[in-house]
């Protein structure tokens, strides 16, 4: 393999997935790049679209900010099917053709960029948030356990999917690291934009990626179509990990997605550890998780059988 534009390194943050994206879309024509909303700090939000297919698949990563890893999951995963598309070759066993032409997918590979920057580089007296967040974090100038935005909100309990009661079951009553949901569902940019962009493409299949614990979450209040439990099934199969029927839990982001549209969505705790999960990780998180991102892409919503087969690669000027 040739050298990579996105490399495996410590601390992936912003800055660098800004550059790659630009060089991946560069090389692959076939990409789309666009923005679906700014942060609370004004950072455009990246989204990518690959395939020309009629099944619409979302992968999104980094809801919490110092699962950043995920991050890096998603942009190496698509460099790889961008690559193996360019090539007419094949991903995790799966000819990309066949993906390509029988599905699109839509990555936002980092929904909360204001999080992941306070993780990797703490914040400093000029910051507009300075003095809250040290507040919000008890004082402390260690921010590696942060998951929250930058206004200290949990994104992924941000969803008008039983919001209430996870407001209720949540200890924080304000802003902080972790679990504060907001004072209403969709408070923050980050949320809202998630939200817009799955009601503009009306998504077959969803799959949020966090870390940790090695487990696929299928369920919501069964809301879920009767066939999820069946793909769960064949996600833990390529994978190694737990399909889990999840309780206990609401207003997160796959939550909404199978209560507002009744199709299958799974939250992917990708890896085994302490977040922020250690880069020495990265390569055997993703030879887990990156069969799992090609079989949602050839899993039919409808059934066991597979997409339909093509054969001839795509432009690289359409």
């Amino acid at each position: 393999m040739s050298e990579r534009t996105v490399s495996i390194m410590d601390s992936y943050g912003y800055g660098q997935m800004m550059e790659d994206l630009v060089k991946l879309s560069q090389a692959n024509t076939f990409l789309r790049l666009s923005y679906i909303g700014e942060t609370v700090m004004g950072k455009p939000i990246p989204a990518i679209k690959v395939g020309i297919g009629e099944r619409r698949i979302h992968y999104n990563a980094s809801f919490h900010a110092n699962e950043w890893i995920t991050s890096l999951i998603l942009m190496v995963f698509l460099e790889d099917y961008t690559r193996a598309i360019r090539l007419n070759e094949s991903i995790f066993g799966q000819q990309a053709m066949d993906l390509f032409c029988g599905s699109t997918l839509f990555i936002v590979p980092m929904v909360n960029p204001d999080g992941v920057e306070l993780v990797q580089y703490g914040t400093s007296s000029d910051h507009p948030y300075h003095e809250l967040l040290l507040q919000w974090n008890q004082g402390s100038s260690d921010f590696s356990q942060w998951k929250s935005n930058i206004r200290g909100v949990d994104l992924n309990d941000q969803y008008p999917a039983h919001w209430d009661v996870e407001k209720l079951r949540r200890g924080p009553d304000g802003p902080g690291p972790r679990d504060y949901p907001g004072d209403k569902p969709l408070s923050e940019p980050e949320a809202v934009a998630i939200a817009e962009f799955t009601k503009r493409n009306l998504y077959h299949l969803v799959m949020a990626l966090h870390t940790q614990g090695r487990e696929i979450y299928w369920n919501y209040r069964d809301y879920e179509p009767e066939r999820a439990s069946w793909m769960a099934e064949q996600l833990a199969v390529v994978s190694g990990y737990e399909a889990v029927k999840l309780t206990d839990s609401d207003a997160g982001y796959k939550d909404w997605f199978i209560q507002e549209y009744r199709r299958p969505g799974f939250t992917i705790e990708a890896g085994y550890g302490c977040n922020p999960l250690p880069i020495n990780q990265f390569n055997n998180i993703y030879e887990e998780v990156g069969p799992l991102l090609v079989l949602g892409l050839s899993l039919s919503t409808e059934g066991d059988h597979l997409i339909g087969i093509h054969s001839h690669p795509p432009s690289q000027n359409s």
